[in-house]
C-alpha cells in the first residue's frame, strides 16, 4: 500500500521531549527525512533507513508489537543454491534480504543495504494476505459465520452505505463494485483523500472514509485493487474476533507457525493497524510464513488454524485481473501454474511454488514503487530459480 505518512521538520523532532532517547541509528533516520513528503517522494537513501525502521519512528506512526515464538521453527541449511549473476541481480532490485527455502532448508540467504537478518523491514501491501489469513482463522474460530456475509453484519458503521450489499468474499477478492481511485499521481484521489479527512467521531479512520463512497458495480463483477478494502478487513477482523489483528496475528500465526523474531504492525490514526499495509519482520520470518501456507495452515502441533481448503481457495484465481495467466485470490496474486505470491511496492515480495516446495522471500528498495524494469526482472528471477531446481541444482 503506498500510504503517505505526513512528516513532521527536522528542527521540530530535535526539539521533541522523547528525541534524545531514541537510539543514534534512529535520530539520523528522523533527521534525514524531508519535511511534510510522503514515502513515494522520500530519496533512495532516506527509504533505505525509513524501510527498516518504519516502527521506530515515533512521530510518523505507532505500532504494536507482536511476540515470537518461545521455540522458533527451525530453517536448518540446505544444499546452497548457486545463481548466476546474483550480484548483479540484487544491485538492479536494490535487494535488502533474500531468502529461498526449499523443502523446509534454506538454500539462499543474502542481505545488502546494509540490512541484516536481525533487523526488520517493513511490508507494504505483502500484509494484506496476512490480513487474508486470519479472516481465515476467524472462520475456523467460528467468530466469522461465512465468507457470505455481508460486511455490515461485522462492522455496523457500514449500515446503510454502498457496503450493505458487499459480501465478506467480495472484500477478500476486491469485487465489492464500490467506487474507488488508488492512483497516487493524482492528488485528488480517495488514498489521498483518505489521509487528509478528519473521521467522524466514534468511528474508525477507515469506515468513516469508506462508507461515503458510491457504487460504481453490482457487487462481484468487477474486480478493482482497493487498499481501502483491506484495511476494512482489518477492521472487520478485529470486530467479529474481540482482539487486534497484532493480538489475533501473534496468536493465530506468529507464534503456531514458530517465528523467530519479534514483529510490528503499524496503527492508523484511530488506533486500529492498518490490514492493507505495514507490518514489519524479518525476512526469515516472511519465509516462515510462506511455509506455514504451503503447510495448509497448520500450527507446528498439528492444530488446523485456518479452515483445511482455506488456502486451496485463498491462493489460486477467484477473479480474473486482465493479465493473461494471473488472477487475483484472497489478498494474493496467483498465477495459473499453480504458484502465488504476497507483493507489496519497492519490491516486497513472497512467492510460493507449492510444487516444488519453495519459498523466496524478498524485501527490497527498488528505485520506483512498482514501474520500471525492475518486477518483470523479479518475476524472471523466480523462474531462473524453479529452472535451476528442476536441473537439480
Amino acid at each position: 500500500m503506498r500510504k503517505r505518512w505526513v512528516l513532521l521538520g527536522a528542527a521540530l523532532l530535535a526539539g521533541g521531549a522523547g528525541f534524545a532517547s531514541l537510539d543514534k541509528e534512529t535520530r539520523g533516520i528522523l533527521l534525514a527525512l524531508p519535511t511534510n513528503a510522503d514515502v513515494l517522494s522520500w530519496r533512495e537513501g532516506q527509504r533505505d533507513a525509513a524501510f527498516r525502521a518504519m516502527d521506530r519512528l515515533p512521530f510518523l506512526a505507532k505500532a504494536n508489537t507482536i511476540a515470537p515464538a518461545t521455540t522458533p521453527l527451525p530453517l536448518p541449511p540446505g544444499k546452497p543454491l548457486t545463481i548466476p549473476g546474483l550480484d548483479e541481480y540484487m544491485a538492479r532490485q536494490r535487494t535488502a534480504g533474500l531468502v529461498i527455502v526449499q523443502d523446509g532448508k534454506v538454500r539462499l540467504e543474502r542481505y545488502g543495504l546494509d540490512f541484516d537478518a536481525k533487523g526488520r523491514w517493513t511490508s507494504f501491501s505483502v500484509a494484506k494476505s496476512f490480513t487474508s489469513t486470519l479472516v481465515g482463522a476467524a472462520l475456523q474460530d467460528g467468530a466469522i459465520r461465512s465468507l457470505d456475509d455481508k460486511v455490515s453484519q461485522y462492522i455496523p458503521g457500514l449500515r446503510g452505505s454502498a457496503y450493505d450489499d458487499v459480501s465478506v468474499r467480495q472484500l477478500l477478492t476486491m469485487s465489492s463494485g464500490v467506487r474507488w481511485n488508488e492512483d497516487y499521481e493524482d492528488p485528488n484521489s480517495d488514498v489521498a483523500e483518505f489521509n487528509r479527512v478528519k473521521p467522524e467521531n466514534g468511528l474508525d479512520a477507515t469506515v468513516s472514509y469508506m462508507r461515503k463512497l458510491p457504487r460504481a458495480h453490482p457487487p462481484g463483477e468487477v474486480w478493482h485493487y482497493n487498499t481501502g478494502e483491506t484495511n476494512l478487513i482489518g477492521v472487520l477482523i478485529s470486530s467479529a474476533t474481540g482482539k487486534s489483528l497484532s493480538a489475533y496475528l501473534q496468536e493465530k500465526v506468529w507464534q503456531p507457525a514458530g517465528m523467530e523474531a519479534e514483529a510490528t504492525w503499524l496503527l492508523s490514526k484511530t488506533g486500529l493497524e492498518i490490514g492493507g499495509c505495514c507490518l514489519q519482520a524479518a525476512t526469515r520470518d516472511y519465509a516462515r510464513f510462506g511455509m506455514f501456507v504451503m503447510g495448509g495452515g497448520k500450527g507446528r502441533d498439528g492444530r488446523q488454524i485456518v479452515p483445511a481448503d482455506w488456502f486451496a481457495q485463498a491462493t489460486t484465481k477467484q477473479k480474473d485481473i486482465g493479465r493473461a495467466g494471473k488472477g487475483y485470490g484472497f489478498q494474493w496474486w496467483t498465477n495459473d501454474d499453480g504458484t502465488f505470491a504476497a507483493q507489496g511496492i519497492f519490491g516486497q515480495g513472497i512467492f510460493i511454488d507449492p510444487k516444488r516446495k519453495l519459498v523466496i522471500a524478498s524485501n527490497s528498495d527498488w528505485p520506483r514503487a512498482s514501474a520500471g524494469p525492475q518486477p518483470v526482472e523479479r518475476e524472471a528471477f523466480y523462474r531462473k530459480v524453479q529452472a535451476l531446481i528442476d536441473a537439480g541444482q
